[in-house]
């Protein structure tokens, strides 16, 4: 502090000497700049010094003839400038002032959340319109916000999971998903999948995926009369009007979820997570040939040797637990990405 305010005194007793005397001292003061350049090429300078410079570049137009400590080429000054502009806010933006509109009670939100959930078709006018009839001054904006935050209904969700788990053996599920391949095209993998055992019970893969072909690769999972009850499938474009017709000519009752809402077809959903994870993560499909060899072989894997957790640690195909007491072997799976592991006999 001291030395900012030598510097400032010794400006003012300036203003009193000869021009001749300041011409001399500022070249000696240069001079030992620049010996003080040579000898720290990079002199760190206080806050005071930045702030210095920061009202020189604001007030002074030739500031940077002077310049010599830093070189204005490096834009030190706009940085200055800059961080001098972001402590200024911050530290004005500390205000414990309350600003806005004063928060509202805990009695109007619970009694909003309340509205909300004895009458689901009520939108922000209506319950504004009540809730100003009980003498609550409150706008119909912070209604709108508050309707967002209400505590959703679990009720459909669990009718929806108990429906499932009392129709597992007559319901199947069926999805898309995509595949890059190396030329950077995409392949569309469909797959039914059945709700009891988590059998994968028809795949196939294609370019350019439509209706009809949608409807014979139904035809051919499920012939003879073989199909199940109940098939959950979301509202994809491509099923169009075509697929779920097809579906009821099958004798199979189409359930179709909500829009944006994959969780009501999750047995299908993570099948596609556990296929990602274990297989197509690690490879580059070049053609739908490869990627169908590739598709087969995991789910032989998925079948036969993978564990889950929906079927209390055992495996659509059945795996029977080993018996025996002998050295525990390992062997490949899908390359070696997994391995299955058994007792010697």
């Amino acid at each position: 502090m001291f030395p900012f305010l030598r510097l400032w005194f010794g400006t003012l007793a300036c203003c009193f000497r000869s021009r001749q005397s300041l011409l001399l001292e500022n070249l000696a003061l240069r001079q030992q700049l620049a010996v003080l350049k040579r000898k720290h090429l990079k002199p760190k300078l206080s806050p005071l010094d930045k702030l210095f410079w920061v009202l020189a570049r604001r007030f002074w137009s030739a500031w940077k003839r002077s310049l010599i400590v830093v070189t204005p080429e490096t834009e030190t000054m706009l940085r200055w400038h800059r961080a001098g502009f972001r402590m200024y806010w911050r530290l004005i933006s500390r205000t414990r002032k309350c600003v806005g509109r004063k928060r509202i009670s805990k009695e109007v939100r619970d009694l909003i959340f309340r509205m909300v959930a004895e009458n689901p078709t009520w939108g922000a006018p209506r319950i504004h319109g009540e809730l100003l009839m009980l003498g609550f001054d409150v706008s119909e904006q912070t209604i709108s916000r508050w309707i967002k935050r209400a505590p959703t209904d679990p009720e459909p969700a669990r009718r929806w999971l108990a429906f499932l788990r009392n129709h597992r053996e007559a319901i199947a599920a069926m999805d898309f998903f995509t595949v890059p391949t190396v030329s950077f095209s995409l392949l569309y993998c469909f797959f039914i999948i059945g709700h009891d055992r988590r059998r994968i019970l028809h795949f196939n893969v294609t370019r350019h995926p439509t209706s009809p072909w949608i409807g014979q690769q139904l035809r051919e999972a499920f012939p003879y009369q073989s199909a199940p009850r109940f098939l959950i499938f979301d509202r994809d474009a491509k099923y169009g009007l075509d697929v779920p017709a097809t579906v009821r000519s099958m004798k199979i009752a189409a359930v179709q979820t909500a829009s944006q809402s994959p969780w009501q077809n999750g047995v299908a959903e993570r099948w596609v997570g556990s296929c990602r994870r274990g297989r197509l993560d690690h490879i580059i499909a070049l053609n739908e040939r490869h990627l169908r060899r590739l598709l087969s072989e995991y789910v032989t894997y998925y079948h036969d040797d993978r564990t889950h957790l929906g079927l209390r640690k055992k495996t659509p195909g059945g795996r029977v637990r080993s018996s025996a007491t002998g050295q525990v072997i390992s062997h490949e799976r899908l390359g070696g990405l997994h391995h299955r592991y058994d007792r010697a006999a």
